[in-house]
């Protein structure tokens, strides 16, 4: 939840002023899910903000800056995990908690 935080808070410029909070955390949420996608294809953790630049995402591009933040919260945990959770969503859940 600590991290969640602190993406919003990382998150939360002027540009994103317009945006709602369901949209930013969608956002979120899709950046969570790409990081996911990459290390279930077994993408080192330090090559993550390249190999998802290379994929042309849809979201905003300052939300790129989240992705070395929120990588190492995928990546620590297990690959059973990674391939039976949906972090996305749960991710998505908490930011709107917040």
């Amino acid at each position: 939840m600590i991290r969640a935080a602190l993406i919003a808070c990382l998150l939360a410029t002027p540009a994103l002023a317009a945006e709602t909070k369901a949209e930013s955390c969608g956002y979120q949420a899709d950046v969570v899910a790409a990081i996911q996608e990459a290390r279930l294809d077994r993408v080192a953790e330090r090559d993550v903000p390249a190999a998802i630049a290379a994929t042309n995402p849809t979201w905003p591009e300052n939300y790129n800056n989240a992705i070395p933040l929120i990588t190492p919260w995928v990546y620590e945990k297990k690959r059973r995990i990674i391939r039976n959770e949906d972090l996305s969503a749960a991710w998505k859940e908490l930011c709107l908690q917040q």
